[in-house]
């Protein structure tokens, strides 16, 4: 596919570089602009299995060990 793509891009090699950064850059930008914010409530990044319950604990093993 990429093949593809540079043949069918105009003019010589460091023009068509150019042009595949170019094309590259445009591609990351709808991703985080559009793509990424829909998808984001989609996605389960807010369902957390960590408790906070034990995140005050030292190293002891007492809570509040560390203070």
């Amino acid at each position: 596919m990429y093949g593809w793509i540079w043949r069918h891009l105009p003019g010589n090699a460091w023009v068509r570089a150019f042009i595949s950064l170019v094309l590259v850059l445009g591609v990351v930008y709808v991703l985080f602009q559009y793509v990424f914010p829909w998808a984001e409530p989609l996605l389960p990044f807010g369902d957390v299995t960590v408790d906070g319950a034990s995140a005050d604990t030292g190293a002891g093993g007492e809570r509040g060990a560390a203070r």
